[in-house]
């Protein structure tokens, strides 16, 4: 079973390349890009609520869910208001600083790719314990959860690798940076696994925890970049389409895997 888990877990974030390559060999058009993130929110919160807040729910009561749920909101609110971080454009300062860097390294650089690997870091990891909940629960379930996790990581991979490329790292660098981000989360997938390997009683408290944090990741971050890009331009509609295509993508594999 750890097997599995960490396979399907790694190739969920290694989606986070795909993402990535389409940033640096040809940037994405408005159009494309507001597509992305709005498919990138879509799959998250269709995920969250239809897949992972269900099952816990139905599996161990509306109780344990909403302390899980709770806990993970709190928990990723905690770790994004004390670390500094970038992620989906959201620039996040958090209460640690970097000066003690200045002087040292080429500071532009250096922390936007620090404050980006951050963001991906925090962000990733649950995603991968979605993945190794979700299996220990149900394969079948697991296995929907990682191919939503990779579809969302597609558009990810995209907004990792363009401020990178944007700001003077090199196209393969910021490729690299985008591919290996994902890699994080199969150690998400193995802290799932040994929690609830010790304790299988909670896994509809991970399930919920798991939703907890996506959800907010979704509304903290992802959403404020949809809605700046609604004020930037006039392509609000293809933001829209995505949301509604990722909604669908998450109810079709549902569907395909009787989940």
């Amino acid at each position: 079973m750890l097997a599995d888990i960490l396979i399907l877990s790694t190739l969920a974030g290694a989606a986070t390349g795909i993402g990535g390559a389409i940033a640096v060999i040809k940037r994405p058009g408005k159009r494309l890009f507001d597509f992305l993130m709005g498919f990138a929110g879509g799959v998250m919160l269709s995920l969250s609520f239809t897949e992972l807040l269900a099952e816990a729910i139905n599996l161990g009561g509306l109780t344990l869910s909403i302390i899980g749920f709770s806990v993970g909101a709190l928990f990723i609110f905690l770790i994004d208001s004390v670390l500094p971080h970038i992620h989906f454009f959201v620039k996040e300062r958090g209460i640690l600083d970097w000066k003690v860097f200045r002087g040292v390294f080429d500071w532009r650089l250096f922390r936007i790719g620090t404050l980006v690997a951050i963001g991906i870091s925090i962000h990733n990891i649950p995603e991968g314990m979605a993945v190794g909940a979700g299996y220990i629960n149900a394969p079948a379930l697991g296995l929907v959860v990682a191919i939503g996790i990779a579809l969302h990581n597609i558009p990810e991979g995209v907004a990792t690798a363009l401020p990178l490329y944007a700001s003077g790292f090199s196209r393969n660098k910021s490729f690299l940076i985008s591919l290996f981000s994902g890699f994080v989360e199969p150690i998400g997938a193995l802290i799932a696994y040994l929690f609830l390997s010790g304790f299988p009683l909670l896994t509809p408290a991970m399930l919920a925890f798991a939703a907890g944090v996506m959800i907010f990741i979704t509304l903290d971050e992802l959403l404020p970049e949809i809605c700046a890009i609604k004020e930037r331009h006039q392509f609000q509609h293809f933001m829209s389409l995505g949301i509604l295509v990722g909604i669908i993508s998450v109810m079709i594999l549902s569907k395909l895997f009787r989940v």
